[in-house]
């Protein structure tokens, strides 16, 4: 196992860890802005959530010597750049780990509201309101508390192998 490799552990913990900060991050907008009618892109504020992908989904991530999936997918190392020279051409290392795709907005209708006293009221008197379930909130937020937890534990781990590996 090439030394790049050794480390790998640590990159896969910390990309967890990134990806759930950054999940957090979007729960934490969301409930700020459970009550706002109106955005600069016009209408309520419309939910956000993220969208992870594996990093062995990136064009750019080196892949050990894998036999064909089933999918018929092959993925040769000569085939793959090597990323930004952190790596010569015989190194590999699994590039398993987590990416944020992107940070999409819920497709779902907003909440309408009936309160014609509200300045955002329309001719009958509902407000549409942003589509944000606060107990969906809040469930998801302890899920990403519980794996960014469960990553610092998984990076510990690691960091105790490596200390007890270098007392030999």
């Amino acid at each position: 196992m090439p030394l790049a490799g050794i480390f790998s552990g640590f990159e896969i913990s910390a990309s967890g860890m990134r990806a759930q900060r950054i999940r957090q991050n979007a729960i934490s907008s969301n409930l700020a802005n459970m009550e706002t009618t109106r955005t600069d892109k016009g209408g309520p504020y419309r939910r956000q959530f993220v969208v992870f992908t594996a990093d062995s989904d990136r064009s750019d991530v080196r892949l050990l010597n894998r036999e064909p999936s089933l999918s018929g997918t092959v993925t040769n190392i000569d085939h793959l750049p090597v990323p930004s020279g952190r790596f010569t051409k015989d190194e590999r290392f699994f590039g398993n780990g987590v990416n944020v795709a992107e940070i999409r907005e819920d497709s779902r209708p907003p909440r309408m509201v009936y309160d014609p006293a509200h300045p955002d009221a329309d001719e009958n008197g509902y407000v549409a309101m942003p589509n944000i379930n606060v107990v969906e909130e809040m469930t998801d937020m302890i899920a990403a508390t519980r794996a960014y937890e469960a990553n610092v534990t998984a990076f510990n781990a690691l960091k105790g192998m490596y200390s007890q590996a270098l007392q030999l």
